[in-house]
């Protein structure tokens, strides 16, 4: 069933108010959610090579236990390890072929830290504790059943969204613009551990960054703060290119306060908090279009290295999404589409059984809309709908 209605209330460009955030590539809830889904991408494709096809394994429980470092200007060392805890579900074998589900798990979270991270070596730097064990049989029969398309998983929902508001965008893409590989090369003393918050009011944005200094490149605190005003320079003047607000300030590493010392600064010595200061969990992060946005309606699936052919936690997370952006460009003038979707556990993925709510704000043309949309989708899906 796929019910449509007006969206009531104003769109989030309108409220007065607006907050978005943005953990970037460095955050411990990020370094999680990234190393799961690498998990289950890898678990995937050994699968598909060795049975033709993606078996029952979720790998969207896991924990990223801060470790203790000793960082000064110039330096450092490592004095105990972060940890990683690999968790849940896995096929371990079928049809007598065994598949070695923690060298794989262990090796897929390696290949990511080294392609992300420069400064983490996963050789020393980070212990792995895998503690995935066999699915259910109930769950995983629904792996063995006939026909072509699987059955759902789980009951569960999802929600997404399209477009972007500006204050979206501008979060968004100032944590990429600073953990691009040009920023980088151009400036190795910044750190991957970015976290960006914007508020809007009004027509003003401010946006408080987090981004720590990588201790080797600093040679003392008159050195940070030389850097410091470097990186608020460059920042002030990315965010001149978001010309909807009126005016885009940016606060950047608040808790700084000079004449502190090594205790009055913002340094890290690999890159992350997760070397001393917050541990990372699956699901914490952002959403999967990548960004925590308050004003929005928010699902509370983890979507990060959930099985991608019957875990509706990961496919109608992107799913929703996808088909409110499809919506918008759909119907001329749409402000925002929501779409809303809800699964019931073993139900086939096929049309028939898609239960959604989509929600549009159209200026003037609901009716239009609306009969247009509905007849589209009886004539693709057999299905009748209710405006």
């Amino acid at each position: 069933m796929i019910v449509i209605e007006p969206f009531k209330g104003k769109p989030v460009t309108d409220q007065r108010v607006e907050i978005v955030e943005r953990k970037g590539t460095g955050h411990p809830d990020y370094l999680c959610d990234s190393m799961m889904e690498a998990v289950s991408i890898a678990l995937s494709r050994e699968y598909m090579k060795k049975f033709g096809a993606i078996l029952h394994h979720n790998i969207d429980k896991g924990l990223l236990a801060a470790g203790r470092v000793e960082k000064l200007f110039g330096g450092g060392s490592v004095l105990a390890p972060m940890e990683l805890t690999i968790g849940d579900r896995a096929t371990f074998e079928a049809g007598g072929k065994k598949v070695p589900v923690a060298d794989i798990a262990v090796a897929a979270a390696k290949d990511w830290l080294k392609k992300h991270m420069r400064f983490v070596d996963p050789e020393k730097h980070i212990k792995f504790r895998v503690v995935l064990a066999q699915g259910s049989e109930e769950l995983t029969d629904i792996f063995s059943r006939s026909g072509k398309v699987l059955g759902a998983n789980d009951t569960s929902a999802a929600v997404g969204y399209y477009p972007l508001s500006p204050t979206e965008q501008a979060v968004l893409s100032l944590e990429r613009h600073l953990n691009s590989r040009t920023f980088k090369n151009k400036y190795p003393e910044s750190g991957e551990d970015i976290k960006v918050m914007g508020l809007r009011t009004g027509k003003d944005l401010d946006l408080t960054v987090a981004m720590p200094l990588i201790s080797r490149f600093i040679w003392n605190e008159k050195n940070y703060f030389e850097r410091k005003a470097v990186f608020q320079k460059e920042m002030e003047k990315f965010v001149r290119k978001f010309e909807t607000f009126r005016k885009v300030q940016v606060h950047f590493n608040t808790l700084d306060e000079p004449g502190r010392g090594l205790n009055g600064v913002y340094l890290s010595l690999l890159g992350t908090s997760a070397e001393d200061a917050d541990s990372g969990q699956v699901g914490r992060g952002n959403r999967v279009n990548g960004l925590i946005s308050l004003n929005r309606p928010m699902g509370t699936e983890a979507a990060a290295g959930k099985n991608p052919v019957s875990h509706v936690g990961k496919i109608y997370n992107v799913l929703a999404h996808r088909l409110a952006k499809k919506v918008y460009h759909a119907i001329e003038g749409a402000r925002e589409v929501y779409v809303l979707m809800l699964s019931r556990i073993e139900i086939i993925f096929a049309c028939r059984h898609i239960h959604a709510l989509i929600a549009v704000l159209v200026y003037g043309r609901h009716k239009t809309f609306f009969y247009a949309f509905v007849f589209r989708q009886r004539r693709s899906c057999h299905e009748q709908h209710h405006e």
